[in-house]
């Protein structure tokens, strides 16, 4: 049983579109090699505040800021644009269901001390389907993830070094395409390591890094002569659901919340961490959409970073910041999957070998993707609609209706609840349909 609940933990512990490190005190917590992306160390069952809980508060809040700052800061400019300004109200509503949802993580995992990852709570809901229906949804997130962190970077160099395409045995090979390739395999090592302690702690800097990217935003809109003169539209029906895809996309840090309360010392202060991590980040990316879209207006690309003029300092800050967390995180994003994938293969075979031809077989198969698909903003919507919501919205809602019970009967929270599980479903059908309508447009 032991061996069985550590074999579960190795497969939900490191499930989140940003992979982090979870930062612990030293004198009472020591890192687990099983565990390289989260940093943390195993928590007996009981939660025995002595033995596994020794996060502060602080720290619990850097790790939650961690989780939900990454990527998506690059395309809310974007989601602006393609909805409007009101579309600002959608975002801040978003916010609210996705803060609200984290709540109700915490109140499933109130119910049973056995739980400590997000696949635990969909199998205390829905048995073992429950469990299934997370772990496929984070591990195709995750991959798809993956596969957006290599077009980005693709974009990005490309704007950088533009004219670099090649032609090889008669294949002409683009700028975009030829740094894709070339992204992969500098991750490619990356990704063959054992032990991810000292890259999952670099790729700890997403809370720096959306500061040093918004900062650079505004410098160069204030300060080098771009400015904020752009006046926008009020609203854009058609783009909506794109726009409040990708702000989903912003808030998909819930498979990670139940890491983040397990490992805490005081949980009962679990909620307020939420709160303050849900208000900076919104603030943060709030601040990007509209400083973004006023300096672009609807030219805004998908990712603001291609917008930005290369030849000020202020512009390469953001840009170079931009390329350095994908490259670090890339390999967090794809090892879940990996070790998931060694757990299906029979004892005979050799696990390090298997290790190393799964991950290569992973990156070269994100690579197929980036390349075919190439379209950074789209699959990022795509990845907010159909993957996010479902992770960060929906699955929450339904696992705390079933565990709690709340469902058999009719009140204020079952209100609450069923308004966003309907606005959750709106968001999903309509803008995965917009996404890969989109994607096959543009083929």
């Amino acid at each position: 049983m032991e061996a069985e609940q550590q074999q579960q933990q190795e497969q939900g512990d490191v499930f989140n579109s940003l992979s982090i490190p979870l930062l612990v005190d030293d004198e009472k917590q020591h890192l687990q090699d099983s565990h390289p992306s989260t940093g943390l160390a195993d928590n007996n069952s009981d939660h025995d505040d002595d033995t596994g809980t020794t996060t502060s508060f602080l720290k619990t809040c850097f790790n939650g800021l961690n989780a939900l700052s990454g990527v998506g800061i690059l395309s809310v400019p974007y989601a602006l644009s393609s909805g409007g300004w009101l579309s600002l109200i959608l975002f801040f509503v978003l916010a609210s269901a996705a803060f609200y949802s984290g709540l109700l993580i915490k109140r499933c995992m109130d119910k049973n001390p056995d739980i400590r990852t997000y696949p635990d709570i969909g199998e205390l809901a829905f048995g073992n389907p429950g469990r299934l229906v997370v772990s496929i949804s984070m591990y195709i997130e995750l991959y798809l993830v993956a596969t957006g962190f290599l077009i980005l970077e693709g974009d990005n160099l490309n704007n950088l070094i533009p004219n670099m395409g090649y032609d090889i045995a008669g294949l002409k090979i683009g700028g975009q395409q030829f740094f894709v390739i070339i992204v992969a395999l500098t991750i490619l090592p990356t990704v063959w390591l054992d032990n991810l302690s000292l890259l999952s702690y670099i790729s700890a800097s997403g809370v720096l890094a959306s500061a040093v990217i918004l900062c650079s935003i505004v410098w160069t809109g204030a300060f080098d002569g771009v400015g904020f003169h752009q006046p926008g539209t009020l609203i854009n029906w058609h783009g909506i659901p794109t726009a409040v895809s990708l702000y989903a996309f912003c808030y998909c840090a819930h498979p990670v919340f139940p890491t983040l309360y397990t490992s805490m010392r005081e949980k009962h202060q679990f909620s307020n961490v939420l709160f303050i991590c849900f208000t900076i980040c919104t603030i943060t990316y709030a601040s990007m959409a509209t400083f973004g879209y006023l300096m672009f207006g609807s030219e805004v690309q998908s990712q603001i970073t291609l917008n930005l003029p290369t030849d000020k300092l202020s512009s390469r800050v953001a840009i170079y910041t931009t390329l350095v967390n994908p490259i670090s995180k890339y390999a967090l994003m794809v090892t879940p999957i990996v070790n998931a994938m060694k757990k299906l293969l029979p004892y005979q075979y050799n696990k390090r070998i298997c290790a190393l031809l799964i991950s290569t077989t992973l990156v070269i198969s994100t690579v197929i993707v980036a390349l075919v698909v190439p379209f950074y903003g789209y699959l990022m919507s795509l990845v907010g609609a159909f993957l996010s919501v479902t992770a960060s919205i929906l699955l929450p809602c339904l696992c705390y209706l079933k565990i709690s019970g709340t469902y058999q009967r009719f009140g204020r929270e079952m209100i609450i609840i069923g308004c966003i599980i309907m606005m959750g479903i709106a968001a999903g059908v309509f803008g995965t349909y917009t996404s890969l309508t989109d994607i096959i447009k543009h083929f």
